[in-house]
């Protein structure tokens, strides 16, 4: 593999940053990728974003097109500085804010997905930290992107490293698409079934248990003790993911509690998946006569509910035991009060399972990513991995 090669010397036009547009231009025209979105998204599809006017503009220096590549100019942290993203869909003419540099590179020598993955690999990732600077914030230059070197194999080859690759993340993306379906079936039957004319306490629906973070001496990273989250930085769609354990647990929850962020922003809901230890940042909320996915949703679809907490004080909202305790919410209308929990729980099985198997194929492709780029695994063997997952 060719590895002598500038990254400049694969653009079919010059490195670019966005624009930086006025106030008054914005609110309407044509769509502008910001950085929330390349972030948000590893690939970027055909989304809403913000809006901007713009006098002028042309296909190659202004807008963007399928497969161009977007690296985040700056970031507040060293590992986002340098972040690639690809541009997988465009259903209008979309252009680019100013800390995002476009890379459109020449089909006849370099497919831009496979470089993309080569970004997202860890080998690509470190060859990006040798030029991210920290001045005021983390950040990379152009120039020093177009001198940095990369692999340069045949183009057959990166199209098949990048089919394969692309597999695993279009079959993720098919499941995550059903996820969607299911959530909003899920909270349509909710609304259905609610009666917003007869409010309740929450106390008299649920037990609920406060967060109160353990030593932290107790934290650690290698699973031992009770898995521990301090709030929704470890959130899901679902469920939240193991990140740090403790040895020395205080407030608990069970596996289907809801988990609740009673700190900024106050509302957003998890399932507890096992034992777990919560944080101040948290709240445990359990159902009191064993309804858990309709108390889920419950609480997932009443942001009015949640809005009052997030607007007082003057920097950080938040909701104390009293104030949860006593938090007005819909009651069921009679019909739905025996049918609505059986009917969320077989849409909440799917949810779990499909997630699941997200899980296996992130991991499927991030253990293949670095062998495929550093050539130690062929594309022949690792088809045979895609099989074996059914993808």
């Amino acid at each position: 593999m060719n590895v002598n090669e500038s990254f400049g010397d694969l653009l079919a036009y010059p490195l670019r940053s966005g624009l930086t547009i006025p106030a008054s231009n914005r609110g309407s025209g044509i769509k502008m990728l910001n950085m929330g979105e390349l972030f948000r998204y590893p690939r970027v599809p055909a989304i809403e974003m913000a809006r901007v006017e713009i006098s002028e503009y042309d296909s190659e220096r202004t807008l963007l097109r399928r497969h161009d590549l977007l690296f985040a100019r700056r970031s507040l942290t060293l590992e986002g500085a340098g972040k690639c993203s690809i541009v997988d869909e465009v259903d209008e003419p979309t252009t680019w804010e100013g800390s995002i540099l476009r890379a459109r590179l020449d089909p006849a020598i370099a497919h831009a997905p496979y470089y993309y993955y080569y970004f997202a690999s860890p080998q690509g990732r470190r060859n990006i930290e040798t030029i991210v600077e920290q001045v005021a914030a983390a950040g990379i230059r152009g120039s020093d992107l177009k001198k940095l070197k990369v692999p340069l194999p045949g183009l057959p080859e990166q199209h098949a490293v990048a089919d394969v690759l692309g597999a695993l993340d279009d079959k993720i993306a098919a499941n995550t698409s059903l996820i969607e379906v299911a959530d909003d079936l899920a909270a349509s039957l909710t609304r259905q079934a609610l009666d917003v004319s007869s409010r309740v306490a929450l106390s008299t629906i649920a037990d609920i248990v406060m967060g109160s973070s353990p030593s932290g001496t107790s934290f650690n990273e290698k699973g031992e003790g009770t898995v521990f989250y301090q709030g929704i930085r470890d959130f899901g769609v679902r469920f939240p993911s193991n990140r740090i354990w403790t040895t020395a647990p205080v407030r608990l929850a069970a596996a289907g509690d809801t988990l609740l962020s009673v700190r900024a922003p106050v509302g957003r809901v998890n399932l507890a998946t096992e034992k777990t230890c919560i944080g101040r940042g948290l709240a445990s909320i359990r159902s009191s006569d064993e309804r858990p996915f309709t108390l889920f949703h419950l609480l997932k679809d009443s942001d009015e509910a949640w809005a009052p907490f997030e607007a007082e004080g003057t920097v950080f909202g938040s909701i104390n035991k009293g104030q949860l305790a006593s938090l007005r919410v819909p009651g069921l209308r009679p019909e739905f009060e025996g049918t609505l929990e059986d009917a969320l729980r077989p849409i909440e099985q799917t949810i779990a399972s499909v997630l699941g198997e997200n899980d296996n194929l992130s991991a499927t492709r991030d253990a293949l990513l670095p062998q495929l780029m550093s050539g130690k695994l062929r594309v022949k063997d690792a088809e045979k991995v895609l099989e074996a997952a059914g993808v």
